[in-house]
């Protein structure tokens, strides 16, 4: 089964059909760590911000909050 170990943070992709393993060494490419257990996020958001971005859809239909806070 075809393999592929990141050089950046040691996390080993594999599967059964190669260009399904290019495509996942693509993605992964694009959201690696680097760092084994460390904390990375593409949406972080600001703690200082709370406010919910989509005040429209803040609450659903009924006006229960979607969000919890």
């Amino acid at each position: 089964m075809p393999e592929i170990i990141c050089p950046d943070c040691g996390k080993r992709l594999f599967h059964e059909n190669e260009t399904t393993l290019k495509i996942e060494e693509t993605i992964h490419s694009k959201f690696c760590r680097k760092t084994e257990g460390e904390t990375h996020s593409f949406m972080h958001r600001d703690p200082a911000h709370m406010e919910t971005f989509d005040s429209e859809r803040e609450n659903d239909t009924t006006g229960t909050p979607v969000l919890k806070k």
